[in-house]
């Protein structure tokens, strides 16, 4: 691990914090003193920077904004309870992940010196814009992508690798009524699925936004051949309680984003006594079992949103509704997390990087 005296280091003059609270803001639109940016040019890494948080002088040609060649990832920090550290969740999953996002989109490498450590001294820079209110958290987005100045469809040769820092709220505040997507896809087998790549964000907005209209909050994604087995819900991944198991679609198809917090869950409900099954999930096993009335709690599951109850859901004519205040188990996953979060329970799985 390197220090912070390792990267080169601007502060700002006068924080932000003066003019602004962090409790209480929305997902994603404030963001901290300071960020960090490193260039890879001529095949290596370049000395990191930790500066004011600034607007990036960009070339109209930069590849990047004509052929999408950029990914990114999410991560969340905590004040620990006892008022004296920081708590990162997971951050070293992220870090592999965004590493097998870069190899699939032709992209370099990003060393540990770069993204754990240079996390680590941004945030202990602006530990003060972390909020305390519970369910606030500082959202941490790392981001890489192609600056080459030149148009043409190709590998980059030069990136741009950037860490902002934004207190945050909770993405999804209340529970959502979700529509079955049948006609549009997010991915296929062999494509994009799992690469957390701006591109597939870009792919689901059509969808999200015909779903809108018709009063629903977001999509539950299909396979792009029968359109029957389920995907992700939104941007996140998705779990059903039926019975006393848990299923969540599986990896091996490449279509579903390997969710950091998708796995913490798996990890809890086996701890909670669930059956859990990574597996093909149909619509149709789905509304069997709600019809037998087997089917207990939907809800979905990511960094930014954590645990999303899902109150409805619909299929072509059918609908299942849900009383999400007779639940037991999302709502306990969901505290047990946030207890892990701030340290308030024994993290025995070592899922905290501490500050």
């Amino acid at each position: 691990m390197i220090a912070a005296a390792d990267f080169k280091i601007t502060k700002v003059k006068q924080s932000k914090l003066k003019d602004l609270s962090v409790e209480n803001l929305p997902f994603g639109k404030y963001f901290t003193d300071h960020m960090l940016e490193v260039d890879y040019i001529n095949g290596a890494w370049q000395t990191a920077s930790i500066k004011p948080y600034q607007p990036l002088l960009l070339d109209p040609s930069l590849s990047v904004l004509h052929y999408g060649q950029s990914i990114f990832e999410g991560i969340k920090a905590y004040n620990d309870i006892d008022g004296k550290h920081i708590n990162i969740f997971r951050p070293y999953e992220n870090f592999k992940r965004f590493n097998i996002s870069a190899a699939k989109m032709m992209m370099p490498q990003v060393p540990e010196e770069i993204f754990i450590d240079g996390m680590r001294a941004l945030i202990d820079l602006d530990r003060a814009w972390i909020p305390k209110q519970a369910d606030h958290s500082l959202y941490i987005r790392p981001f890489m992508f192609n600056a080459d100045q030149m148009i043409g469809v190709k590998p980059g040769e030069h990136f741009k690798f950037l860490i902002l820092l934004s207190p945050t709220g909770p993405y999804y505040a209340n529970p959502m009524r979700i529509s079955v997507e049948e006609k549009y896809v997010r991915a296929a087998k062999g494509g994009l699925g799992f690469a957390k790549t701006a591109a597939n964000y870009a792919a689901s907005l059509y969808a999200a936004s015909e779903a809108q209209k018709n009063g629903y909050d977001q999509v539950l994604w299909t396979d792009e051949i029968e359109h029957k087995y389920v995907q992700e819900c939104g941007t996140m991944n998705v779990f059903f309680i039926i019975g006393n198991t848990a299923i969540t679609p599986g990896l091996e198809d490449g279509t579903i984003l390997a969710g950091v917090t998708r796995n913490s869950l798996l990890v809890l409900l086996k701890e909670m006594g669930f059956t859990v099954e990574e597996r093909a999930l149909s619509i149709d096993e789905i509304i069997a079992a709600h019809k037998a009335g087997q089917l207990r709690e939907a809800f979905g599951a990511g960094t930014a949103a954590t645990i999303s109850l899902i109150k409805e859901l619909k299929y072509q004519d059918y609908v299942m509704k849900f009383d999400v205040s007779t639940w037991k188990t999302a709502p306990e996953l969901k505290s047990r997390l946030e207890q892990i979060h701030i340290g308030a329970e024994p993290d025995t799985h070592g899922w905290l990087n501490q500050i």
